[in-house]
Formats: C-alpha cells, sequence, structure tokens
C-alpha cells in the first residue's frame, strides 16, 4: 500500500488544534497529532519531521504505549507509515551528524515494534533527503544506513559480536525519497532518479516534488509548470525500467503553495493527475471542520491515479521573462516581507534554517523568511504572491500556459479576492496588478485589515484576523 494521503507538520495554520498545548506546537503536541492523523483523519501516512526542527525520536515507542488498543489493530509500518524527513549533510552542514541520530533510530523503533507486535515489523523504512540535488547524495543516505547502522552489528566488541550483545538491526536497509526543491533538481529528476535506481533491485521508488520553495523561488506559474514537467520525466522512467515511481508532491492551502484544501481537492487531483501522495498541512487539518477534512481526505484515498503531459520546451522558456519580472518585484518589496513577517505567529517549534534561497535566500543583504511566513505576510499586506511576476505575460501567453496549468485562472481568481488595489500608492510597479483586480470580486474586510498593515498598523492580531477571511496562515 503507498499512501495516498501524507499528513505533515508544515505550519500554516491559522487555528491552533485542540489538543495543543501551546501555539507553537512540537514535542508530545506531536505524537498526539500523528494519532489523531491516522485514526481520526484517516491520513495513511505522518511525516517526522527531524530536518530544522525540534522532534521526538521516541515516537513509536509512545504511541505504543499510549495508543494500544489502536496499533493493536492497525499496524504501524504496513496499515499506517511514520516516514521520516531528515536533515541533508551537503546543505545543513550545523544539523550534519543529526542524520546518524535519525538513522539509529529506524532500528530501535523496530524493537519496539517486535516487542508490541511479537514479530518483525519495521514501524519506519524509508526517509525523506530535502534539498536533493544528486544521486550520489540518495546512496550516501542509503549507504550509511546499511553500511554503519546496520552493517556494524558484526564488529566485534571486546568478546562478541554487536549482534549478539544488544540484538539484530532492522530493517537491513532502508528507500531514500529524494525531495527536489530547485528548479535544477526539478528539471533534472528523472535524470537524477535514473542515476539512483540503476544498481538497486526495487519493486518501487517515491519521488517528493516540493511546491511551495519553487513558488517562492520562481513564481506560482513556474513551479506547476517545472513541477509537470519533472512528473511527465519519472513517468517515462518507470515505463522504461519497469519500476514503479510514485510521485508525492508537497502541496499547501493558498495557491501559491498548491491550493490543496478540503474543498479544492478534485481540481488539485486534476491538476496533479499522475501524483500518487498528497501532503495534507497543518491548514487542511485544523482550519476546516473536522467532517469536512475527514470527507476530503477519503476524496483522495478513493481517487485513482492518472496519468502526466508532456510540457513543451517553448513553455518552459516562456517562464524566463516571468520569473525575471517576479525577482525584481520580490526583491522590491523584499523589505516589507522582513517586516511583516516579524509579526506572523510561529505554529511549530524549529531550528534556524540555513542554506537554499527558500530557507534564507539573501536580498539586500538581508533573508526572506521561509515560504509560510513569506506568503502569509504578502497576502497581509494585500499583496497575494501568485500575482507577482504576472504584468510579464500577455493575454494569449497566459492562454497557451493554461494549457498546461489547467487551474491557472481558478487560483489567480481566488488571490484577486485577496489583492488590495492600495498597494499601489506604495508600490507603483504594482498598477498593471490594480488594473486586472477591476474584473474580480475583493474581499472587503480583509481589504480593510491589510488597508491598516499597509498604513503602518503591524499587529499578530491583525495578521491572524485576515488570515482567518482567508482560511490559512501562509
Amino acid at each position: 500500500m503507498i499512501p495516498r494521503v501524507m499528513s505533515t507538520q508544515h505550519p500554516d495554520n491559522v487555528s491552533i488544534p485542540f489538543f495543543a498545548r501551546a501555539p507553537d506546537m512540537g514535542g508530545e503536541d506531536e505524537i498526539t497529532e500523528a494519532f489523531y492523523a491516522f485514526s481520526v483523519l484517516g491520513a495513511e501516512e505522518q511525516m517526522w519531521d527531524f530536518e530544522g526542527k525540534e522532534v521526538d525520536e521516541f515516537v513509536v515507542k509512545k504511541l505504543f504505549e499510549r495508543y494500544p488498543d489502536f496499533f493493536s489493530r492497525v499496524r504501524l509500518g504496513r496499515d499506517v507509515r511514520l516516514t521520516p524527513r531528515v536533515p541533508n549533510p551537503s546543505v545543513e552542514r550545523a544539523e550534519a551528524k543529526l542524520l546518524l541520530e535519525t538513522l539509529e533510530t529506524i532500528p530501535r523503533s523496530a524493537d519496539y515494534a517486535r516487542l508490541f507486535y511479537g514479530e518483525e515489523v519495521a514501524p519506519m523504512f524509508e526517509v525523506i533527503l530535502p534539498m536533493t540535488t544528486s544521486s550520489a547524495e540518495l546512496n550516501r543516505v542509503y549507504q550509511l544506513y546499511g553500511r554503519y547502522i546496520v552493517g556494524r552489528q558484526y564488529k566485534r566488541v571486546y568478546d562478541v559480536k554487536l549482534y549478539e550483545w544488544i540484538g539484530r538491526f532492522y530493517p537491513e536497509e532502508i528507500s531514500v525519497i529524494p525531495l527536489f526543491e530547485t528548479r535544477e533538481a526539478i528539471l533534472n529528476a528523472e535524470k537524477i532518479v535514473r542515476e539512483y535506481i540503476a544498481d538497486k533491485e526495487l519493486e518501487h521508488q517515491r519521488v517528493f516534488l516540493a511546491r511551495s520553495d519553487p513558488a517562492m523561488n520562481y513564481g506560482l506559474i513556474s513551479a506547476v509548470i517545472y513541477d509537470k514537467f519533472a512528473l511527465y520525466g519519472l513517468q517515462k522512467l518507470s515505463e522504461e525500467t519497469g519500476i514503479e515511481i510514485y510521485p508525492i508532491i508537497g502541496v499547501g492551502g493558498p495557491p501559491f503553495r498548491g491550493h490543496f484544501t478540503p474543498e479544492n481537492v478534485e481540481a488539485v487531483l486534476r491538476e496533479y493527475p499522475s501524483v500518487q501522495t498528497f501532503t495534507v498541512q497543518s491548514s487542511f487539518k485544523y482550519d476546516r471542520p473536522a467532517k469536512e477534512v475527514i470527507q476530503a481526505i477519503e476524496v483522495v484515498k478513493l481517487s485513482k491515479r492518472g496519468r502526466a503531459e508532456e510540457i513543451p520546451e517553448d513553455v518552459l522558456q516562456l517562464l524566463e521573462k516571468y520569473i525575471e519580472r517576479y525577482s525584481k518585484e520580490v526583491k522590491a518589496l523584499a523589505p516589507f516581507i522582513r517586516e511583516v513577517a516579524k509579526h506572523v505567529p510561529s505554529r511549530r517549534r524549529r531550528r534556524l534554517h540555513i542554506g537554499l534561497f527558500g530557507y534564507s535566500r539573501k536580498v539586500n543583504g538581508s533573508a526572506l523568511p521561509r515560504a509560510i511566513k513569506f506568503t502569509a505576510s504578502l497576502y497581509s499586506l494585500g499583496i497575494p504572491p501568485e500575482l507577482l511576476g504576472l504584468s510579464a505575460l500577455n493575454e494569449g501567453e497566459l492562454d497557451l500556459l493554461s494549457d498546461y496549468y489547467i487551474n491557472l485562472y481558478d487560483d489567480l481568481a481566488f488571490a484577486f479576492r485577496y489583492f488590495n488595489p492600495r498597494v499601489v500608492e506604495r508600490f507603483p510597479f504594482l498598477k498593471p496588478l490594480a488594473r486586472i483586480a477591476k474584473d474580480y470580486e475583493r474581499d472587503e474586510r480583509h481589504g480593510e485589515i491589510t488597508t491598516k498593515i499597509l498604513k503602518g498598523e503591524l499587529s499578530e492580531t491583525l495578521i491572524v484576523e485576515a488570515a482567518g477571511i482567508r482560511g490559512f496562515l501562509g
């Protein structure tokens, strides 16, 4: 069973879940969250995020101790999955050794499962490697586990071999899921995965495509088109090799980050028909009534995969002037984004991220916030990020792009609802958007709040009130 729905810990929620002990969830709350995702919402998988945030490495032990009846019926590792996202030492040097600690939890968790179930069950057997740029990075993680975590059990410690003293290590190997986040990595996804699977006997391979950071780095339209280009390449690779490839796509609440909300799941399923697994982030889970969330997840689980469509080269070339315009507008807005971001509430306990553009991108010597706070800040200013770069494209070019990004006009209509025309008083370069906005309905209350923020009345209260109207933080 390859999951259709992966619950994640992305902090894009406005509302605080009923079980949370603090607005910025972490630790014990996330243990409860995993159980809630499995037992109430019906998610088949929970990402366990060791990358860039505080996380409980004894999650498996605690789930068994606290919810024995549920996990006696629903087997962790077979019926539902717990999948760690680990640090990438090639990028996150300060957390490089955390990779070792994370991999150590896999056989230890299997020991707990053996005691609980009375047989060999691996609660964790694959990991997600963020910011993947090469097959070498994937092979390093794969061999680090096989040779140095599991392989050392055969080493002698004084008078015994390690496994004779502390027990055998299980599972003997793991799967490594690449998470592609940069334009270069996404467009080369087929090549990187081809190299990685070439010397392995695999029944299948999962591949994770980001949506938030590519949108932040290259604009909404580019993020969608790049991911669809990669999906077609992965489909071809699967057909050529006979190895089933199951794509995962990291979609959040606003159109800028995927527009994956309970009321919009069918549109997203149509946009990415070849994707196997969709991420259900915090806003999806906590900013709608539980009944709607459960029903939406069931729609996804009952849906069937389709086929990816080829993206012509001229469509990719068309994006270049759009990206150029988008980048200029983001650079001009960067000081204001940073200022507003200081007042956007945190919903998870995170460590400082270092590395790529999407994590600590430098603009005029200062870093932009991560994608969720970036999105929240722009919406709070009345400038939905979906609209940046748009003025570089004429009507005919947009129509061409909409042949491949099928929800383009619906997503833009959603964004224009929260565009505040008064932004042109401070940012004259946005006048073309103000002209287009006249053709769209606007949310008046959201406009009143963003006008206050534009005038300098910055507060967490106003930002959260506006987010509540939209139905997501960022």
